[in-house]
């Protein structure tokens, strides 16, 4: 009897595992599909469509003169007008907005730095289409709420055109893959327009890595904590709250996993190959939406605050945090921490380093530099003045001028213009674009699974490993 019984229970348990390695072979609604082997989700990579190839290091035939059209003048559109109207071998050609009256003030941007008034489309849904059927535009320039941002860019490039798309460009796979294969079958740079990249902490600290300074960084942190409660009233129809209403997951990750990426070589000798979810519920995201609208919001799927883990191809690690919703101080969090030394810019720059690590020629007294705290601040700014980016050699004094986030709008503009001018890689690619907006959907998926691990797709189809070491493009 007794062996009977063990029997039993042996049979009843092989059932069980049977079945339950059965499930992770079902595929989601999302087309994501677990695994049988490591009981991970995993994202499908559609095959590469026939005669299309990579647009790694891409570089498009140079364009003296950018010609650009502007779509979306809400929030962000007329920064990006003035900011153009700096930029050398520039022309602004046209500027597009559903209200007319946006027009205007983007017009009266033009008059206000002698610049000839552009060629005006608004007044309904599709007066962009004008714009970018006109064959005089160079680069369609795209800052409008978050769903149209990929229709645009798709019949933007269909028609010719190189696009540039506000954050985040993309908030699912579909479109992610759309924006991919349109941009290799075009042959059309396609760009995802995130200026914390460009910030001067960033950059400097970016250079630092790539000179070995922090020896091989082996972890990273990212965020976007920055309490909306004062800004939803600016934005058109109430997007963004509704977004976050209606959505699940890091729906904003591109600012903080933008500069890490970078600093990690991402596409270029290593890649993300899963991440791990969690989240708070919602608290006072409800409130804000009933505040909003008057009404209880029902199911409020975005929690207030939500991390997001990451394991790399090379066993490096990476940390990414979205909060919108409650009193906190303004973060991007930024940290690289490196077999040899640590950076960090957010809640106060610094930056921990050994003294073998530097020399006389470096910092002064480097002998006395302990990596268990952050070196001292005339040690800071020398570090910083020595490591300072070329990029900011060469843009820093203009940028804080013109403005933007306090200059790294403008570096990331001209940036754009600088490369498509002279024929050179954008400085981030259709791939960069894939990866950072990807954790919006992926980072869903993982959390309405019991934070399940989520494979992140190698958007580059293989060629991940190609190019060795991120690096900015410039004329030899």
């Amino acid at each position: 009897m007794n062996r009977l019984k063990i029997l039993f229970v042996a049979v009843a348990s092989l059932a069980l595992t049977v079945q339950s390695l059965e499930s992770f072979g079902q595929t989601s609604k999302s087309g994501t599909q677990k695994t049988k082997t490591d009981r991970s989700i995993v994202t499908p990579v559609p095959v590469r469509p026939a005669g299309q190839k990579d647009m790694l290091a891409y570089a498009a035939p140079k364009i003296p003169l950018v010609r650009v059209g502007f779509i979306g003048l809400g929030m962000r559109g007329p920064g990006a007008v003035e900011r153009w109207t700096h930029i050398p071998n520039t022309k602004i050609i046209a500027v597009a907005d559903l209200r007319p009256e946006r027009v205007e003030a983007a017009q009266k941007i033009l008059d206000k730095n002698n610049v000839t008034r552009a060629a005006e489309y608004s007044g309904s849904e599709d007066a962009w289409k004008k714009l970018c059927e006109r064959t005089d535009i160079d680069l369609v320039y795209i800052a409008t709420d978050w769903k149209h941002h990929v229709p645009m860019a798709l019949y933007a490039m269909q028609k010719g055109k190189h696009v540039a798309i506000e954050v985040p460009a993309a908030m699912n796979m579909k479109d992610i893959w759309d924006l991919i294969n349109t941009s290799e079958k075009t042959r059309k740079h396609c760009m995802m327009l995130e200026n914390c990249v460009y910030d001067f902490f960033e950059l400097t600290t970016l250079n630092m890595a790539q000179k070995g300074l922090f020896g091989e960084v082996i972890h990273a942190e990212g965020a976007y904590i920055h309490q909306l409660s004062q800004f939803w009233d600016d934005y058109w129809n109430n997007w963004r709250l509704d977004y976050n209403k209606n959505f699940r997951g890091d729906i904003y990750p591109t600012h903080g996993i933008g500069p890490v990426c970078q600093a990690l070589n991402i596409h270029r000798g290593d890649k993300m190959n899963y991440l791990v979810s969690v989240d708070t519920k919602s608290f006072n995201g409800r409130d804000e939406w009933k505040k909003m609208k008057g009404e209880d919001p029902g199911e409020f799927k975005n929690g207030d605050q939500t991390i997001t883990m990451i394991k790399t191809q090379n066993g490096k690690t990476m940390q990414i945090q979205h909060n919108v919703m409650t009193p906190r101080p303004y973060s991007r969090m930024y940290q690289l921490t490196g077999t040899k030394g640590f950076a960090n810019k957010y809640p106060s720059e610094g930056y921990a380093i050994g003294g073998d690590q530097l020399s006389a020629d470096d910092v002064p007294n480097h002998e006395k530099l302990s990596a268990h705290s952050y070196v001292s601040k005339d040690v800071k700014e020398a570090l910083m003045k020595k490591y300072k980016h070329p990029i900011h050699q060469e843009l820093e004094e203009t940028a804080k001028k013109v403005g933007g986030h306090g200059g790294m709008d403008f570096i990331m503009d001209y940036r754009l213009a600088y490369c498509l001018q002279n024929g050179l890689p954008l400085d981030m690619d259709v791939y960069d674009l894939a990866e950072w907006c990807s954790l919006a959907e992926l980072s869903a998926v993982s959390l309405d699974n019991g934070s399940a691990p989520v494979s992140i797709p190698d958007f580059t189809r293989g060629a991940w490993n190609k190019i060795q070491g991120y690096k900015h493009a410039f004329v030899k």
